[in-house]
């Protein structure tokens, strides 16, 4: 059984990885500061940052990257659109810089993984990429979960609330909410991705601490076989 939402992720220290760079993510239309800023970040775990200034879509169609960060402004749709519609970057880490997680879920059919917040501060960066850094190495044998952000449906304890997704994996997912369950609480769950039809699947309260919360999908829910699938598939690609 995938216990991967049993607890929290535990806290790890931001050691470099000394290998030689195996990946290359696209940093698109930043300030010159935030480039910069995020070209080191990267460089720490291993990863080569290439800035693009011009012909981004284009490059994001034809070109491949690992992961891409994109500000979330005008013209961010058809840059994710772009990456996602290339066979290519179809499953490239997406991550997005500025505003907040409910500013997110407006992009959240192209599967943006997850978010820069502003302002755009090492430590944080550090622990995002760090959080991240398995799935655009590709060392998906050490790495189970996906983080992702979309909108999710929780309904349980005589409530019904929405929250936005951290990560997902096939035996569960995390989520972020101004409201929390008690751990043990049965509920079912509803999401949609952009190469997933939304779905429902039953699961109880694993863990929760300050504005979020998991949730381990019930083993004899056969719905589950979904996301299990889409999991593979995202790692496959």
């Amino acid at each position: 059984m995938d216990n991967s939402f049993a607890s929290p992720s535990p806290t790890l220290s931001f050691a470099p990885l000394i290998r030689k760079a195996a990946a290359r993510t696209a940093i698109v239309g930043l300030n010159e500061s935030h480039r910069a800023l995020l070209t080191e970040c990267f460089r720490q775990f291993g990863i080569d940052s290439v800035l693009i200034t011009e012909d981004a879509a284009t490059r994001l169609a034809k070109e491949k990257f690992e992961a891409c960060v994109l500000g979330l402004g005008n013209g961010a749709d058809t840059l994710m659109e772009a990456a996602r519609s290339s066979p290519s970057n179809s499953r490239c880490v997406i991550y997005g810089v500025g505003g907040n997680a409910q500013e997110a879920m407006r992009y959240s059919k192209y599967g943006i993984n997850a978010m820069f917040n502003e302002p755009l501060e090492r430590p944080a960066a550090l622990k995002l990429i760090r959080a991240t850094r398995m799935l655009v190495l590709h060392e998906y044998r050490r790495y189970v979960r996906v983080p992702v952000m979309t909108e999710v449906s929780v309904v349980g304890d005589g409530r019904r609330i929405s929250a936005s997704s951290i990560e997902m994996s096939s035996g569960g997912l995390s989520v972020k909410s101004a409201e929390d369950f008690s751990i043990g609480v049965p509920v079912e769950i509803s999401f949609s991705l952009k190469t997933l039809p939304r779905i429902n699947v039953r699961g109880v309260v694993s863990w929760h601490k300050a504005k979020s919360f998991g949730v381990r999908f019930d083993a004899g829910d056969e719905r589950r076989q979904k996301v299990k699938r889409w999991i593979d598939s995202y790692l496959e690609n």
